[in-house]
């Protein structure tokens, strides 16, 4: 009796995590992912609902693996610029990622920003940044994740070059400039 291969979650996560690595949301098919893997589309339904369930799944993993890996390091006194650098390495790291979460259209836009300031929130607890107005946070934290996307783009198609101090250095200047200069009109948080 030959014995059936049995494909658990993990397993196609990870093939659906390969698959958005390389070629993005538009690739993350059930046929594209059991193609990667060399099955048929019919384990990856025996195991989640439909591709909905599958891909909320999988940005929880991803979220996760992105807390872990990257957003968790720190380099500075100032947990804000260890986020932006963090972002920033996880953009030249894992381009084909960052392009499928921050850049390319798509409809998981929100949470990717909520993701995003959750982090931003977490780890501001016990620094300076915590006696914020949630007001303040929020535009804080749209600010510098304006200027570190900026970068990322610019670093990772290979427009700029700058070393970790001259990033460090514009974060810092960018954090101050953002305390100091509230703007209630600005784009960059509700009133």
């Amino acid at each position: 009796m030959v014995r059936k291969k049995v494909y658990k979650r993990e397993f196609i996560l990870n093939a659906a995590f390969e698959v958005v690595s390389k070629e993005g949301f538009q690739a993350f098919t059930a046929r594209n992912i059991a193609k990667h893997m060399g099955i048929s589309t019919q384990p990856i339904y025996l195991e989640f609902e439909n591709m909905v369930d599958l891909k909320c799944q999988l940005l929880t993993a991803i979220h996760t693996t992105l807390e872990q890996q990257y957003f968790s390091k720190r380099i500075t006194d100032d947990v804000i610029i260890d986020l932006g650098l963090n972002y920033i390495e996880f953009a030249l790291q894992e381009p084909q990622l960052y392009y499928a979460l921050f850049v390319a259209e798509n409809q998981h836009g929100r949470e990717t920003y909520e993701l995003s300031y959750r982090i931003f929130k977490d780890k501001i607890v016990g620094s300076p940044y915590q006696e914020l107005t949630e007001t303040r946070l929020e535009r804080l934290h749209n600010g510098v994740w304006i200027i570190i996307a900026g970068f990322a783009g610019l670093m990772s198609s290979g427009v700029i070059h700058p070393t970790q101090e001259q990033l460090i250095t514009q974060l810092r200047e960018t954090i101050h400039y953002l305390q100091e200069h509230p703007n209630p009109q600005s784009l960059l948080g509700k009133d």
